[in-house]
């Protein structure tokens, strides 16, 4: 195939030592625009978690700077893939670590999330890749974001993609319900894509029905939103597939795809410092009449992971 070099050098690397590098190529060489939509679909999902989209709703990120949000998570994370969990990416998990820090989540509601981000881009590119993900790749991934996790300071992260697999399978069944808040994220989310490119030249109804058919019936249910036809779903389905039929001709990416290249990513005309980026809350916006369940959220402030590169 056209891109056998960066194939042959993921094969050729060892997923329990070089998981950094075969995860940053993967990511930025392989299915760069495919690990963009899986992930935007990921943290979709978590927003039929009532725990999370309330809280998400509450802090009025969503219904007020929808935009800025969407970019501050893609550059924070995109920072991580490109330089690592040192420099400048500690810096962007100190950045992530002190806003979560400001509210009230369980260590619980963290690993989930973390484990959509293992389940959901293997899974769609499993479906929509142009080619078929190694052993090497799952296995990276798994590893990469146990070391983000570690430097969270997460407890009880599963050791490896079946694992992952199940926790999230088994956290969606028992913990969807339909929230006002979470349902507000969700449709705030759906008005941002249909800005971006190609969207923003169809009829919003349509880029909603489009993301419809993309969606499983538990997450459709849980929001509220329209089963979707057979046909839209044969639709929606086969057009991603038709791309990565497309892709699979086209030759290896050379230059790497960074966050801060998207059309979509608008907030920082005049460039950023990750120092900068996201959100500085005084406090959880939620009201609690019980005591904190966990001291995740602080204690990842002063993680013994971070603390050398301060």
């Amino acid at each position: 195939m056209s891109r056998n070099p960066w194939l042959t050098q993921i094969r050729r690397l060892d997923p329990e030592r070089d998981y950094e590098e075969i995860f940053r190529l993967h990511f930025s060489h392989e299915f760069p625009w495919d690990s963009v939509q899986a992930l935007s679909f990921a943290l979709f999902r978590t927003y039929a978690v009532p725990s999370i989209g309330e809280l998400l709703d509450k802090t009025g990120e969503f219904g007020n700077r929808v935009q800025k949000r969407y970019d501050d998570t893609n550059l924070l994370m995109d920072q991580v893939v490109e330089s690592g969990f040192t420099g400048s990416g500690r810096a962007a998990i100190r950045r992530i670590n002190q806003m979560h820090g400001s509210y009230d989540i369980s260590n619980e509601d963290f690993v989930y999330v973390l484990a959509t981000f293992v389940v959901v881009p293997i899974r769609w590119l499993q479906k929509f890749g142009w080619r078929s993900l190694t052993e090497n790749e799952i296995r990276s991934t798994v590893l990469y974001y146990r070391e983000f996790g570690r430097h969270m300071g997460l407890k009880g992260v599963p050791e490896d993609y079946a694992g992952f697999a199940a926790l999230l399978d088994e956290y969606e069944r028992d913990h969807f319900a339909f929230s006002a808040g979470g349902k507000a994220v969700a449709d705030s989310t759906l008005d941002l894509l249909s800005t971006f490119p190609p969207y923003r030249f169809l009829p919003k109804s349509v880029v909603h029905r489009f993301a419809y058919a993309l969606m499983d019936e538990p997450l459709l249910d849980t929001f509220g939103y329209p089963t979707p036809s057979r046909l839209e779903r044969l639709g929606a389905e086969g057009a991603l597939k038709l791309r990565g039929r497309f892709v699979r001709f086209l030759p290896p990416r050379l230059r790497p795809f960074r966050a801060r290249d998207q059309r979509g990513v608008r907030s920082y005309p005049n460039g950023y410092r990750i120092e900068e980026l996201g959100t500085f809350p005084r406090g959880c916006p939620v009201a609690h009449t019980a005591p904190k369940q966990h001291e995740h959220s602080h204690e990842s402030l002063h993680s013994p992971a971070l603390e050398d590169s301060k």
